[in-house]
């Protein structure tokens, strides 16, 4: 029996084995293309365009820096970055993961570790610049939850934990067309590269 293929062609013409990705294979280009067509939610969110990865992740990135305002540009970059793998494997809901199990995270992984290499960060993050990452997303999905994915307050409180007001001041989803979502994770992406040097 053949081994099953286990790569993707890219549009950048490189081939992204899944199961032994390495940094070469890794660009920015494809990363912020299919990141700005997987819909969050499962596409189960209200507005003329599906609320993207790409968006969550361009506001995850903005909240870790409330939060972390002394951060250097290669954390705050790996805010940006906190979900590259899904512009291959797609934003699987918790409950599928938990399903899946640890195969999933286990690919998830592989996949983080050449995105990061590729863009100069380490392979694993350090775990407390993780845990901060992982603060903003909970407040992300908060605002997602209770703005455009039908969840109530008091919902999205017991799920993701209730932020602070002042952390949302002058914050809101956008839902734009894929295309000016992926120019504006390009542009953060190259701005926070060109401030690392």
């Amino acid at each position: 029996m053949p081994k099953p293929r286990a790569w993707q062609k890219m549009l950048s013409g490189r081939r992204l084995d899944l199961l032994d990705p390495t940094p070469v294979d890794i660009e920015i280009e494809d990363i912020a293309h299919g990141l700005s067509f997987v819909a969050r939610w499962n596409g189960q969110t209200l507005g003329e365009y599906p609320y993207s990865v790409a968006e969550h992740s361009l506001l995850v990135e903005r909240l870790y820096s409330r939060l972390n305002p002394r951060a250097p540009a290669k954390w705050r970059l790996a805010a940006l970055l906190h979900d590259a793998p899904e512009y291959v494997i797609g934003d699987m809901i918790s409950p599928v993961k938990a399903a899946i199990g640890p195969a999933y995270d286990d690919l998830d992984k592989r996949l983080a570790a050449a995105v990061h290499l590729r863009f100069g960060l380490p392979a694993a993050l350090p775990a407390p610049v993780k845990r901060q990452i992982k603060t903003a997303d909970k407040i992300s999905a908060w605002m997602e939850a209770t703005e455009i994915a039908g969840f109530t307050v008091a919902e999205a409180d017991r799920f993701f934990g209730k932020p602070a007001p002042a952390l949302l001041d002058g914050l809101a989803l956008s839902l734009r067309p894929p295309v000016e979502t992926r120019a504006a994770y390009l542009a953060r992406h190259h701005a926070l590269l060109a401030e690392m040097g």
